[in-house]
């Protein structure tokens, strides 16, 4: 499902990266209801099946009503491409911290790896 003409540069990893995304709500959003939102059923399919990793790196840990609740911001019991964007934004936000921390830990345990050879 390719959205190129023919002039078009080839795709960089960040907007191959943007077109999963698409195209990954769609296969949620088409399932029932309306074809270009999620309803709850939809959402939680979207999150058991594909952040299922990532999801691990949050905080605090919500139900998917609480999910649900916090993503609908115009209240209507649809989950809009924008609304599920925070979403992965915050989960996006939360992996790369952890990301960090894993490496900084890592990090940590290489200095003090060299620290016991040297005494």
């Amino acid at each position: 499902m390719s959205k190129t003409s023919q002039s078009q540069e080839p795709l960089s990893e960040l907007e191959k990266s943007m077109d999963v995304i698409i195209d990954v709500f769609h296969q949620y959003s088409r399932r029932e209801g309306d074809r270009d939102t999620l309803t709850k059923k939809e959402l939680k399919l979207l999150i058991e099946q594909q952040l299922v990793n990532y999801l691990r790196h949050v905080k605090n840990k919500a139900t998917i009503d609480e999910i649900m609740k916090d993503l609908d911001i115009n209240k209507d019991a649809q989950i809009s491409f924008c609304e599920v964007m925070l979403l992965i934004t915050r989960v996006t936000i939360a992996t790369h911290e952890h990301l960090h921390d894993v490496e900084d830990q890592q990090h940590q345990q290489q200095h003090q790896h060299k620290h016991q050879h040297h005494h």
